[in-house]
């Protein structure tokens, strides 16, 4: 009886411990849900809906074939990081990363979106939040990068949404865009990374947790 409930145990583990985790390819797109932060938690009250997750930052693979690295746009910058390094950064659901891997339906542009992004290292994050300014954030970064074979943004901007569902407005925001002396950018076109992991043209292809 001990014995069987040893190998239970260790089958147990095993399966929970072998989880397969997504094929990358160059290209797609890395949804997390970011650890708990002040400005985390703003971007939750005001984009985040009900049964899915809360999605906070979003990345581009750089490289596939277990070599992968992240472009993203985060408040060091547009800047190449590590797969690991990613993942580390995300909040844990049953202690896993809580990140999801989505690819785009038709992949026909994805090496020159990520030839785009690669353009934009180095560029300083955007806490305006405001459109061709010299700076970029996480989502920004993607609406820059991935284009239609015309030119135009594959992904749709929309009026910024920064108060909570009852209509207030988080003091995190008030606080930042008062420092920043510039009003928040309530209705301003642009994108969050909620909205992008809902987009139909995505397509999920798995995740860590």
């Amino acid at each position: 009886m001990r014995r069987s409930l040893l190998y239970i145990g260790i089958l147990f583990s095993a399966i929970s411990c072998g989880r397969k985790h997504p094929e990358l390819q160059t290209g797609d797109l890395l949804f997390q849900v970011g650890r708990s932060s002040r400005m985390e938690a703003a971007i939750v009250v005001a984009t985040g809906e009900a049964g899915t997750p809360d999605y906070t930052h979003v990345g581009i693979v750089a490289a596939g074939g277990g070599a992968d690295s992240v472009l993203e746009a985060s408040t060091q910058g547009v800047r190449i990081v590590s797969l690991d390094a990613f993942l580390d950064a995300a909040a844990r659901i049953d202690g896993r990363p809580a990140v999801a891997a989505l690819r785009l339906k038709d992949t026909a542009g994805v090496a020159d979106a990520v030839r785009r992004a690669r353009t934009l290292l180095g560029q300083p994050y955007d806490y305006s939040f405001r459109p061709a300014n010299g700076k970029i954030y996480c989502s920004e970064l993607v609406w820059e990068s991935y284009r239609t074979p015309d030119g135009a943004p594959l992904f749709p901007a929309r009026p910024m949404r920064f108060r909570a569902a009852d209509g207030s407005m988080p003091p995190f925001w008030t606080e930042l865009f008062a420092k920043l002396g510039e009003p928040v950018p309530e209705g301003v076109p642009g994108t969050n990374p909620n909205d992008m992991a809902r987009e139909p043209l995505l397509l999920e292809v798995g995740r860590w947790f």
